[in-house]
């Protein structure tokens, strides 16, 4: 009998013990650096924005936060490494739009977009994208660029580095009816030289990619996506206001935690993110690109990412692009 009560209070001490184990753990947390993860490269519009808010992070926190980049295999080097990852909150992934594209734009893909990941947080609302034609394009206003298009089907082309700027030019041409050749990049900054120099008609881009050509004279914007204006592209307009309301696409960021990390955990480095977009040093990198900074609850994000893989989804269907 003596032996059979000791087992069941050994028993109720470790149950008791299993269920103040995350609490305690959350309390503590962190108690060793952070590693976040980027799957961009150093430079990069993400990787400035994981430097600056990593140290916001890390005054919040008292602990270091480490920016590891592993960029290349179209973001699945770091992202799986981020899957893997032990789900204890000592390991983050800042991504982009493109991790959620990447499911209709690949047949295979080594962990799941949404069913991998917890969400974290955002900074920042998302960006338009900027449709840009050379300097020296005979293509002054998007209706001659339209016109053009309509006018010979194939005969224009656009470059592309990312899933952004492809699912944005695809969108077009379906808002358009129009065939646009698409050509391939490894990355933006490539596909910008080659547009400046008249290789290829346009591009779809990021903000922060086409700012420094724009302002060295060396492209020419002729509509920015949705119904935002950008205060450094005065006279540039939205694609709502020159008749094309459906041209909506903008590109993001999102901090993600491995699947399973515990809500406590979660619900710390939610609010030290959150709270970084309000920080000065944060604030002033993303008004170098006309951004907006935002706040979204856990809740918010999950349903914002699951609307945006769903959009992005269609348009990749609709364009008919096979994944690879």
């Amino acid at each position: 009998m003596i032996k059979i009560a000791l087992s069941a209070i050994t028993m109720m001490v470790l149950t008791i013990g299993t269920m103040e184990g995350p609490v305690a753990f959350a309390s503590t947390f962190p108690e060793k650096p952070i590693t976040l993860l980027v799957p961009f490269p150093v430079g990069s519009g993400s990787d400035n924005t994981a430097r600056v808010v990593a140290q916001e992070i890390s005054r919040q926190s008292g602990q270091p936060v480490v920016v590891e980049n592993r960029p290349g295999a179209n973001g699945f080097i770091a992202t799986r490494a981020a899957a893997s990852a032990r789900p204890d909150g000592y390991t983050l992934l800042l991504t982009s739009n493109t991790h959620y594209a990447n499911k209709f734009l690949f047949k295979s893909m080594p962990y799941e977009p949404i069913a991998s990941f917890d969400t974290v947080g955002v900074i920042r609302e998302p960006s338009p994208l900027v449709l840009v034609v050379g300097a020296a394009s005979p293509y002054q206003t998007l209706d001659d660029l339209t016109r053009a298009a309509r006018a010979k089907p194939g005969a224009l082309s656009y470059g592309s580095g990312n899933s952004s700027s492809r699912v944005g030019a695809e969108l077009y041409k379906q808002q358009i009816d129009a065939d646009i050749l698409y050509v391939p990049y490894k990355g933006n900054a490539e596909a910008l030289n080659d547009v400046a120099a008249g290789r290829v008609d346009m591009i779809f881009s990021d903000v922060g990619a086409m700012r420094s050509m724009f302002e060295a004279g060396k492209v020419r914007p002729l509509a920015i996506t949705g119904k935002q204006k950008l205060a450094f592209l005065k006279g540039v307009p939205s694609s709502s206001e020159l008749g094309l309301p459906g041209l909506e696409l903008g590109s993001w960021g999102i901090f993600l935690a491995p699947k399973g990390t515990p809500t406590e955990v979660l619900n710390k480095l939610h609010k030290w993110i959150s709270d970084a977009s309000e920080a000065k040093p944060v604030k002033q990198l993303i008004a170098a690109t006309d951004g907006i900074p935002t706040r979204m609850t856990r809740e918010e994000m999950d349903r914002f990412v699951e609307t945006e893989m769903m959009k992005w989804g269609a348009i990749i269907q609709k364009a008919g692009i096979e994944p690879q």
